[in-house]
């Protein structure tokens, strides 16, 4: 497993891609925010983890933030599950729910996600497009992530990729994914000539809270036998 210690944070992120997620900002999510990118090990990373697309309460989303714009700053609940997981250690998840959202700074945000890279995962949404709030987003949408989110992972060629949600499993499989029957399953998602198994599971932040303990069970499975 690579240590991130002595590396830049160029090594986390994919920022030629940049610019591209940038333009979209401006034509699908709020233009008072910025987008966030994809964030960790982006060598072959045991596991890629996908999300729907950030909020503001990632405080990285604020255009005043000038550090590094990565997924789920400043918030707690999908940390504590990492935690849960094994994913993250002790120390890092007891200085998260210390702190308050105006109370990460450049560098802790920075240490947060060198935990990330050391423990060979990453962490990104299928839509970059930022938006005030959870409000849903239509597939339509997500849709116009597609093409930029295969590059992002042909780049990154994870060995395992999980979705969270029927609707972010559905748009990037093609075809009508219910979370509910695929625990412990995947399907094949060809890139570029490589293929790779994508796990859909529970959704396990906002109202998919409630299905937390199926998503930790379910990835936990993953994990050990992927």
């Amino acid at each position: 497993m690579c240590n991130l210690d002595n590396k830049s944070l160029d090594d986390m992120q994919i920022i030629e891609i940049f610019d591209k997620f940038n333009e979209l900002q401006l034509i699908y999510g709020d233009i008072n925010l910025d987008s966030i990118y994809g964030c960790g090990q982006i060598n072959n990373p045991e596991i890629c983890l996908v999300f729907m697309n950030p909020t503001s309460r990632n405080v990285a989303s604020n255009k005043s933030w000038t550090g590094i714009k990565a997924p789920w700053i400043a918030t707690k609940n999908v940390w504590n599950m990492f935690y849960q997981l094994g994913l993250i250690d002790k120390t890092i998840i007891d200085e998260i729910n210390f702190r308050k959202p105006i109370d990460w700074d450049y560098q802790f945000a920075e240490d947060v996600y060198k935990k990330v890279y050391n423990n060979s995962m990453y962490i990104t949404n299928l839509s970059k497009a930022t938006q005030i709030d959870a409000r849903p987003l239509p597939n339509e949408v997500f849709k116009k992530y597609t093409d930029l989110f295969k590059q992002e992972i042909d780049i990154i060629k994870p060995k395992v990729i999980i979705t969270f949600g029927n609707q972010v499993s559905s748009v990037l499989l093609n075809k009508d994914i219910k979370v509910s029957q695929y625990r412990k399953k995947y399907e094949i998602l060809e890139i570029e000539g490589l293929f790779y198994k994508v796990f859909p599971v529970y959704y396990p932040v906002g109202q998919g809270m409630r299905n937390i303990k199926i998503a930790k069970e379910d990835i936990e499975w993953i994990l050990n036998n992927r």
